[in-house]
């Protein structure tokens, strides 16, 4: 009887693409995947290290493990575990913890599966981790996340990532054409670009640091791939973000008008205690170049709040900033302090009280943002994708554009495009429609 594994997956968008890859890697070995919440021999677990919190979720997430199957193999992987491999190894119950390239060989590490005494660890230095492993994860019938890019070359004081996932560096063109294909073939209809930096891509392509090919040029080679009927871009840097690629996700086959620009301060003093590379200006500027040339476009924003001196005049001025803009949703971060930082060591520390008043304050301002764009989108004719998911008697969908839609729980359509007219809101903040006609089953 085959051997049975389970993941949990913590964080972004590219760890779910990567656990995906790891977990075809245990099917060729003849392994069987079950859910996590099920008796398995062995369960992974994808560490984040963004916030605090995904640190504190990691020992809860092991005793669920735990309680399982108290004689199951964990193994840790991921930015936490390459961060502070210690920390997770310590923790009871934890058998094996891998670094940043380790977690691609994981089997490699699999030859006995009894429980160890204490949790062993390999983990390379940051350093090392210049090599580029392509992922893509197919687990979600309607979409696939598609790794393009790894790494970061920027230097933003609040941030681990560089140290948890090395430079900058990028898959082939050919390799990421060559997913995209492979996921097109298994019904899927949606794919999402995703990786640290994306707007970076084509850095170390080859190993070298110049760039062979831009964001600009993969972008206009993947919307030429036949059978994929949307793809979407996760998040851009606004620096990266240029106004070629603005202009051919509006003319585009495949691209979808839905964009999400990291801001983290709308004060100029801020951003430059952040390192990050622009100021609001230039933000600003994106924005408006976006919503000319599709006015219909969703534009999500990412902030940080109770950065280290951070003011109320600066807070206000962030939120003020934000309340004016031409944007349609908030993720909204309250800052915490991480190791090995910059920014640990400033001075202003914001008192935590603070610091979750602005994060509710601005939590506040993103409801509004959204319901506003909702409404605007009243009236119109839009392209629904529907999840597979029966969420208490309905099916949930998306439009291009990132108006989440509802309709009676209903099988078929399950994984199918539609286009429908836009006609309310209802009490839950999600639009109801009519439907017009089917476009791809």
């Amino acid at each position: 009887m085959n051997k049975k594994v389970a993941f949990y997956t913590l964080g972004c968008k590219l760890n779910f693409s990567e656990t995906s890859t790891i977990a075809r890697d245990f099917s060729k070995e003849g392994f069987d995947r079950v859910d996590f919440s099920e008796k398995a021999d062995i369960y992974v677990i994808n560490t984040c290290s963004v916030t605090e919190n995904a640190d504190k979720r990691f020992k809860t997430i092991v005793k669920q493990a735990q309680k399982a199957n108290e004689n199951a193999f964990v193994a840790a992987v991921g930015c936490y575990a390459q961060l502070k491999p210690q920390e997770l190894a310590d923790v009871n119950g934890v058998d094996l913890v891998l670094g940043a390239t380790e977690k691609f060989k994981i089997t490699d590490y699999l030859n006995d599966l009894s429980k160890n005494d204490f949790g062993e660890v390999h983990s390379c230095e940051i350093e090392d981790a210049d090599f580029y492993v392509g992922s893509y994860s197919i687990g979600d019938r309607t979409r696939a996340f598609l790794k393009v890019q790894d790494g970061c070359d920027y230097k933003c004081t609040y941030c681990t990532i560089p140290l948890a996932r090395g430079i900058s560096r990028s898959d082939t063109m050919n390799n990421v054409l060559k997913n995209a294909r492979e996921i097109s073939q298994q019904n899927i209809k949606e794919i999402v670009l995703t990786g640290v930096n994306i707007g970076d891509y084509g850095k170390g392509e080859f190993g070298n640091k110049k760039h062979e090919h831009t964001f600009l040029d993969l972008v206009t080679e993947l919307d030429k791939v036949e059978g994929i009927e949307r793809l979407r871009i996760s998040s851009i840097e606004p620096n990266l973000l240029k106004n070629e690629t603005i202009d051919l996700v509006a003319q585009s086959r495949a691209f979808v008008p839905h964009f999400h620009v990291p801001l983290q301060s709308g004060n100029n003093e801020i951003l430059k205690k952040m390192k990050r590379r622009y100021m609001r200006e230039l933000y600003v500027d994106r924005v408006s170049k976006i919503k000319e040339v599709m006015p219909h476009a969703c534009i999500g924003v990412d902030v940080i709040v109770g950065f280290p001196g951070e003011t109320d005049t600066h807070f206000l001025e962030t939120y003020n900033f934000l309340a004016e803009l031409d944007i349609s949703y908030l993720h909204v971060f309250t800052y915490s302090e991480r190791d090995n930082t910059e920014a640990v060591d400033m001075e202003g520390v914001v008192p935590g009280n603070v610091r979750s008043k602005r994060s509710k304050m601005l939590r506040g301002l993103s409801v509004k943002k959204r319901r506003a764009f909702y409404e605007s989108q009243l009236g119109t004719q839009r392209t629904v994708l529907f999840e597979s998911e029966n969420k208490e008697g309905y099916i949930h969908g998306f439009t291009e554009n990132y108006v989440k839609v509802k309709t009676p729980w209903n099988p078929d359509l399950v994984n199918t495009l539609h286009t429908v007219q836009l006609t309310e809101i209802d009490e839950d903040g999600l639009v109801r429609f009519d439907f017009v006609k089917v476009l791809s089953a």
